[in-house]
């Protein structure tokens, strides 16, 4: 399809005072993201590699389209994964000159914000909202000694939920999808409708339940449907290889057929399957929409020649090209043991702290308990750092008196609160911890009045907590960011530590099909296209859990990435690494026999866990992997721990696990000592 541009007259005039005009929105474009700003077609998918500039893309489009008036800001509605990533988007576009604040956010939270304004044009009093599930889930789970977490059956209701699947078609759907549930899965359908039953009874709504009442009062209340479609024309959506099928039934809500929709999205970024998302929405979006155009967006502006090339080989195929510079080729190395691995790498931060701000820099795991010893080797050194959503930005003593202030008038229009939380906000000192997190608040009333301007200071919190979930304000301050694979997804530093690179976490050792390991190499591919200028990436020889440290082995997608290394050592282009993608899948085939838990244990230990689990598992009338699973049993099995801080070190084994079983579990272990 030819690309054309219709350009008028009409100039929009930023605050800053400037003007900007259809040349301006095109400057420092290359032709391919050009194309993607200023098509023409409806629909429109735009698959944006790691670092290929999607967020300059759509705030241009959005633009571009508000200067021609083919699209009216306060008719945009843009969807996004996380809070900060439509903070961003609503930022940009104030500098590219639209003056009208465009609604952005979560999908939660823009349900939320609609289905409240419903309640209050009906007069009808808004349902409490059930921040965890665990509250109701409680009494429903089996009695006796047990370990079932709530925690494990509200994952499985919220995949359930975001798959479309009720409480009687959740033992077919889980089969189908090579589920492994906490519980047989005739027992979790039964808590499940326990669960929705007890919801109800008591007028209380989940997160996932917004997402649910959303669409259902657009498919079945008129008039609420045809407001919300009238003030959300022009629809464009973020990340869209995260949606689920009930975001996606959401979606087609909001939209009724129009072609009005842009959506922007990478399959090789595409990492929450296990949650309910859904990437055969973006593969297959030209099956969905015939006559969509797609526009390839593989020009990385994030990271140089050198993380590329590694980021490729971590991949397994050519994805992205760099447009930068040169930089440092990228390490891999092993250490000793994983204390030596977290005290080398906070030396290496020290060093670079003399060049680069903390907040340049980034230490990623797989997991979050593999953060613990980089916790304390940083604190041990005197390095600042911060675990990403240690605090929930709720509690924060600060957020709780602005809140207790403002409500104090709950009907009042929240638009009213503006002047005082500016002022709150003067009164804080520039830079102090105390006024970002202020400033976050002024930002979020000024996000929900974007979506209902006739918002009341009364549903602002609970607004708040529907649109935050998960997805916490990032504290301020110079600080080394600690984070997870998963928590990282949407964030950049120059210099990235990918740490605990080995078998049985990277890939996970739970990800035993060829669709989870398949994740599970994206996963690390997102890890790796984090890093703007260095990157360098470790493992362990030996991890310790508990008492007992393991020998361990590199993960077998570092074999390639060490080829592409080795390729850039000698002054290659780092494409040297198809030969070793024997050598990783020869890695990954023997995991299974040399690397699974309990390959190491004692026998004679092994076996007494597993006759003390099957008597356990009769005396409760349940099978032996709801009492623990293998994988679990296993790992005590190796680790052999001592006494009650070892055993909850162990993976799998938390405080719920070791009140009810720990006691035994450690007494089998220190009897077969004996």
């Amino acid at each position: 399809m030819g690309i054309r541009v219709s350009v008028t007259p009409r100039r929009y005039r930023p605050t800053h005072g400037a003007t900007v005009s259809a040349e301006q929105l095109l400057d420092g474009l290359d032709p391919v993201q050009r194309e993607a700003v200023v098509s023409e077609a409806q629909p429109l998918c735009i698959l944006a590699g790691a670092g290929s500039g999607k967020t300059r893309v759509i705030t241009r489009r959005i633009a571009l389209r508000a200067l021609t008036g083919s699209a009216l800001p306060q008719h945009v509605l843009a969807l996004t994964f996380t809070r900060r990533a439509a903070g961003e988007l609503a930022s940009r576009l104030g500098t590219l000159g639209i003056r009208e604040r465009v609604a952005a956010g979560t999908f939660h939270a823009i349900a939320s914000a609609q289905l409240r304004r419903r309640w209050a044009d009906r007069g009808e009093r808004p349902p409490a909202l059930l921040e965890r599930k665990g509250r109701l889930l409680g009494p429903l789970l089996p009695r006796g000694r047990i370990a079932v977490p709530a925690a494990d059956v509200a994952a499985e209701i919220e995949w359930a939920k975001a798959r479309l699947v009720a409480p009687d078609g959740y033992e077919a759907a889980a089969v189908a999808a090579g589920r492994r549930p906490p519980l047989p899965g005739a027992q979790v359908a039964s808590i499940y409708a326990g669960y929705e039953h007890e919801k109800g009874r008591r007028g209380l709504v989940d997160f996932d339940d917004l997402l649910v009442l959303c669409a259902d009062a657009l498919e079945t209340d008129a008039a609420f449907a045809a407001t919300q479609r009238w003030r959300f024309r022009h629809l464009f959506v973020d990340e869209f290889q995260d949606v689920n099928p009930l975001q996606f039934r959401l979606l087609e809500g909001w939209r009724a057929g129009r072609a009005d929709l842009c959506v922007v999205g990478d399959p090789d970024q595409a990492i929450y399957a296990w949650n309910g998302a859904d990437a055969g929405y973006l593969n297959d979006f030209r099956r969905q929409f015939p006559t969509a155009e797609v526009v390839n967006l593989d020009r990385n502006y994030r990271s140089t020649p050198q993380v590329l090339a590694v980021a490729n080989a971590a991949l397994g195929r050519p994805r992205l090209k760099s447009t930068r510079g040169e930089g440092p080729v990228p390490t891999v190395t092993s250490y000793q043991s994983d204390a030596d691995e977290a005290g080398q790498v906070t030396r290496a931060l020290r060093r670079r702290g003399t060049t680069f701000p903390w907040s340049h820099m980034a230490v990623l795991t797989r997991t979050h308990a593999q953060l613990v010893v980089f916790e304390k080797a940083l604190q041990a050194a005197g390095v600042p750092y911060r675990t990403r959503g240690a605090v929930a930005f709720l509690d924060r003593p600060e957020i709780k008196d602005a809140l207790a202030e403002l409500g104090r008038r709950p009907a009042a229009p929240l638009a009213s609160a503006l002047p005082d939380l500016r002022e709150l906000l003067d009164h804080s000192p520039e830079g102090d911890e105390r006024a970002a997190h202020l400033e976050t608040l002024e930002r979020l009333a000024r996000e929900l009045l974007a979506v209902d301007p006739a918002a009341t200071i009364g549903g602002f919190p609970g607004w708040m907590r529907t649109a935050l979930g998960r997805d916490l304000p990032v504290t301020a301050g110079a600080a080394v960011e600690l984070a997870t694979f998963h928590a990282a997804k949407g964030l950049e530093w120059p210099v990235v530590f990918c740490a605990g690179l080995e078998q049985g976490l990277v890939p996970i050792s739970h990800a035993d099909t060829p669709a989870a390991r398949a994740e599970e190499r994206r996963l690390l591919y997102v890890a790796v296209t984090r890093a703007e200028q260095e990157l360098h990436l470790s493992w362990a020889e030996r991890r310790t859990f508990g008492a007992r440290t393991l020998a361990r082995s590199a993960s077998p997608w570092l074999a390639a990435v060490e080829g592409a290394v080795r390729d850039l050592a000698e002054g290659g282009s780092g494409a040297d690494w198809r030969r070793f993608l024997d050598e990783g899948r020869a890695r990954l085939d023997a995991a299974p026999r040399f690397q699974r838990p309990g390959g190491r244990a004692d026998p004679a230990v092994l076996h007494a866990l597993r006759s003390w689990r099957a008597s356990t598992a009769r005396a409760s009338g349940v099978p032996a992997f709801v009492v623990l699973h293998d994988t679990i049993l296993a790992t005590v099995a190796e680790a052999e721990p001592q006494d009650r801080s070892a055993l909850l070190a162990l993976p799998g084994v938390g405080p719920v696990k070791a009140d009810r079983y720990g006691e035994a579990l450690l007494a089998v272990v220190a009897s077969c000592a004996r």
